[in-house]
């Protein structure tokens, strides 16, 4: 079962990019940030057309998350939560967190605030936004659940996630604060998918637009796909695709795509009606 996440910076944008990748790949449920559109614009009919469903949770030129699946998507969560909290109300405005039950699976997809600046505003949204998914999951995972908690996490968890750590270690996306605030999210329970197969520095998933710095090679490793500890003895491998980065106009970003050998999968299609029924 393929798994992926992207960061494809305009869904409406990069369209045909990620149609033709999805044709090429064929992944079971791929997971978008940036997808830069309110709901009602989403380009829903070439991804049915490929035989996927699709929900989305998104907002007019920034941000925004969809969750594209070939198996039926279950109990759907767009944000934190139903609460009725003007600080969560806050949080929401900023589209960033859906989540879904898909074929067994937990699929939790996020795009965390970059923060911008350390001594900035938006830092501290960051760290709150940070500490709010940190209590979200505590409320909707289940110790005996099966996880795939992706998206793009804008910070690097190492220096060995940096092309240079020296020179920007303690800034934004490296700080100790971040990567605390990334440790209480993920308190043990979660895997690191990529670090069970590569230990080792020089794997990048984004690469800054400026100063040629994917000529260059100089990137950063800052999308990840987490896995719940139920789910290693399940995983067969994890890739970050880079050549989607030497596309024509392409996302910062690169696909980070997982193998999982998952038993029992129930096939999902569409009839002729487009109505769906499942075998």
């Amino acid at each position: 079962m393929l798994i992926a996440t992207w960061n494809v910076n305009s869904v409406r944008t990069r369209l045909s990019q990620i149609t033709d990748w999805i044709k090429n790949v064929n992944p079971d449920i791929l997971c978008l940030q940036e997808t830069k559109v309110m709901d009602d614009s989403f380009p829903l009919t070439p991804f049915e057309e490929l035989g996927y469903e699709v929900i989305m949770y998104g907002q007019k030129s920034y941000n925004g998350v969809a969750i594209i699946s070939k198996f039926k998507i279950e109990n759907i969560i767009k944000g934190f939560s139903n609460e009725n909290e003007e600080k969560i109300d806050l949080l929401n405005e900023q589209k960033r967190l859906i989540s879904a039950d898909i074929n067994g699976l937990k699929i939790i997809n996020v795009y965390v605030p970059n923060g911008s600046s350390i001594d900035s505003d938006k830092f501290i949204y960051k760290i709150k936004w940070l500490k709010h998914l940190s209590s979200f999951l505590d409320k909707q995972v289940k110790e005996d659940d099966l996880v795939c908690f992706m998206g793009d996490f804008n910070i690097a968890p190492f220096g060995i996630d940096i092309h240079s750590p020296q020179k920007y270690e303690g800034g934004i996306m490296a700080s100790k604060i971040e990567r605390e605030a990334l440790n209480n999210v993920i308190k043990g329970r979660f895997i690191d998918s990529f670090r069970i197969f590569e230990k080792g520095t020089g794997h990048w998933s984004w690469w800054d637009y400026r100063n040629n710095a994917y000529e260059l090679n100089k990137g950063w490793r800052i999308d990840h796909i987490y896995i719940s500890k139920n789910l290693s003895s399940k995983l067969k491998s994890s890739v970050i695709e880079r050549s989607q980065r030497e596309n024509l106009q392409p996302s910062d970003h690169a696909p980070v795509l997982i193998n999982l050998e998952i038993d029992n999968q129930s096939e999902v299609y569409f009839d002729d009606d487009d109505d769906l029924f499942e075998i």
